[in-house]
């Protein structure tokens, strides 16, 4: 069997150490190299070619992330950033994800050895994952105009009109998840229907990553919180740990947040959203499923389906991995299997049309 060849990056002798030690404990994977710097392991990376790269979000000489934007310009390989459970490293993550880096493990701010040896499985899992990851190169983006951000400057959308007030949008994401539904979000007019969320995110980082786009978007993003109402032109992300589901409330829809076991090893999980918004909210529900490994929500996406919903499913070559959205498809979940980039206008075509607005009021 071809192992798969890892090159770890990290400016602590003590890290480089055990994940070397985790790493080359796994019948599956050998770590080829490890460097203290970013410069010490471009020479490494172009003498061994490795398939997968661990990088340390913050170093001396050059940090990780100027180091992970050089690296997926000139030579695209998958990345799993090695980030700190602090504001400031959820932060330095969502920018490393944005430049291409396949996912992140997040290691304790203390007692590093026990925890990082705790999160073994976790972080083997992710070199995996990322080692089958489609790698696109990643360009510098185009300078915004003054005042606005490059990424929120989508194509303007005209409003969608009445019927955005009875829709609730489902999504379901996991690997590549968080720049895919940013595609999707930062398309939405003002006017959308509700947004719900289910993204594979550990503890204290989705906070950070809900008001990263909500810089970006035209709809409000934020976390969502127990009990509150469910609004129009608003998005809801489950925070990390939780499960997010939906409830009704007299004429309103209300988010309910809560602790609870792991499903399909996922807190939060796809599953319980959307077996929820099957339940409660059926044909007035769209379920949205994007790039993912495993098939976390794929059951529950078929239920959402045969109860009224209409379904989007991301398509094989545009997932970072295509694990969630195949199982979608395989359960006979999907109505339509869209490229990522066509996925919010044909959902707002679809909700123009159903609204009884005319696509030529513009």
């Amino acid at each position: 069997m071809e192992k798969t060849r890892v090159v770890v990056v990290d400016d602590s002798a003590l890290v480089r150490s055990l994940l070397t030690e985790i790493i080359n404990r796994q019948p599956d994977m050998v770590c080829v190299g490890a460097a203290a710097d970013p410069l010490v392991a471009r020479e490494m990376i172009r003498e061994t070619n490795p398939d997968v790269i661990t990088l340390d979000v913050e170093m001396p000489r050059m940090d990780g992330i100027d180091f992970l934007s050089k690296l997926m310009r000139l030579r695209p390989m998958p990345v799993v950033m090695v980030s700190t459970l602090t504001e400031r490293g959820a932060e330095v993550t969502m920018r490393a994800l944005e430049l291409g880096a396949v996912d992140f493990v997040a290691k304790p701010k203390i007692g590093i050895a026990d925890g990082l040896r705790l999160l073994a499985e976790d972080i083997t899992d992710k070199v995996r994952i990322a080692s089958k990851a489609h790698i696109r190169k990643h360009h510098a983006p185009t300078p915004a105009a003054p005042g606005a951000p490059a990424a929120a400057r989508p194509v303007p959308v005209a409003a969608i009109g009445r019927l955005s007030t009875e829709k609730i949008i489902f999504i379901g994401a996991s690997t590549g998840g968080t720049e895919a539904t940013k595609e999707v979000l930062v398309n939405l007019p003002p006017d959308s229907p509700a947004v719900v969320i289910t993204q594979h995110m550990p503890p204290g980082f989705t906070r950070s990553y809900a008001a990263r786009l909500d810089g970006l978007c035209r709809i409000s993003v934020k976390e969502a919180q127990d009990g509150e109402r469910i609004l129009p032109g608003h998005a809801y992300i489950a925070p990390g740990g939780f499960h997010l589901s939906v409830e009704r409330s007299g004429a309103n829809y209300i988010a309910r947040v809560q602790d609870g076991e792991p499903v399909n090893r996922h807190k939060p999980s796809v599953e319980v959203l959307f077996k929820s918004a099957a339940r409660v909210v059926g044909p007035n529900a769209v379920g949205i499923m994007l790039t993912g490994m495993g098939a976390d929500g794929a059951r529950a996406m078929k239920e959402l389906r045969d109860a009224g919903s209409y379904n989007y499913v991301q398509d094989e070559a545009s997932c970072v991995v295509f694990g969630m959205p195949r199982e979608a498809i395989n359960a006979g979940a999907a109505h339509e299997v869209l490229p990522l980039t066509q996925i919010a206008p044909k959902l707002i075509e679809r909700l123009r049309s159903t609204s009884g607005l005319s696509m030529n009021r513009v």
